[in-house]
């Protein structure tokens, strides 16, 4: 038996967040910059840019500084591009996790679990140094939105197949898809004992099974 309609359309009618290094851009790197950019990836999520020149970073990268400029022409553009390439490939994992023959609810708890994968390795300190970079909420935001507007489809449908009771799913996607994030925040994050990720995994599953219909 095929799978429903609505368990293989989650991201009709809701469009994707551009990305920061567009794609002709990104395939037109080479296999080195894309290294580059990897390592500078784990350098932000483990150590942070804050305390770095651009000259400390490019040393740590093991490239020219003329390489780095090549990339990006700042300190915090540099951060905004490598978080923005590191959100996008989350979002196609995410996207992926959502298997054909998925119903609804399935989908959207697999969904939601792969884009929580973002916040996985979110410290106090990483937090505290985006929200300072100028730039920054807003390419949370627009990422957070997609996940918002995709968590709402998901949910009507579970809806309508009869797997969730009735509820406002505008108000409850805009909680579900926000987890992450909320869990994220640097003031937030001295306050829970798991990490961003378990917790918002956590909190998405006790919401969810309260609300999943009884079946036959």
């Amino acid at each position: 038996m095929s799978a429903p309609a609505s368990a293989r359309k989650p991201f009709a009618g809701v469009r994707r967040p551009r990305p920061l290094l567009p794609a002709e851009a990104e395939h037109a790197l080479t296999e080195r910059q894309r290294e580059i950019l990897d390592a500078l990836e784990s350098l932000a999520l483990e150590e942070g840019f804050a305390e770095l020149t651009m000259a400390q970073l490019a040393a740590r990268a093991n490239c020219s500084l003329r390489t780095l400029y090549g990339l990006a022409p700042s300190k915090d553009e540099l951060l905004l591009t490598v978080m923005d390439r590191r959100l996008h490939r989350i979002g196609r994992a995410a996207a992926a996790a959502i298997e054909p023959d998925m119903d609804p609810l399935t989908a959207l708890r697999s969904y939601l679990r792969a884009t929580n994968v973002a916040v996985g390795p979110a410290t106090e300190s990483f937090a505290r140094e985006l929200a300072a970079v100028p730039g920054a909420t807003r390419l949370v935001n627009e990422h957070g939105n997609y996940i918002i507007a995709v968590t709402q489809n998901l949910l009507n449908r579970a809806i309508d197949e009869g797997l969730l009771k009735p509820v406002d799913t505008g108000a409850l996607s805009l909680i579900l898809g926000g987890l992450g994030g909320y869990f994220s925040r640097p003031q937030v994050i001295p306050l829970i004992e798991a990490s961003p990720k378990a917790t918002a995994n956590a909190i998405m599953e006790i919401v969810l099974r309260g609300l999943e219909a009884e079946r036959p």
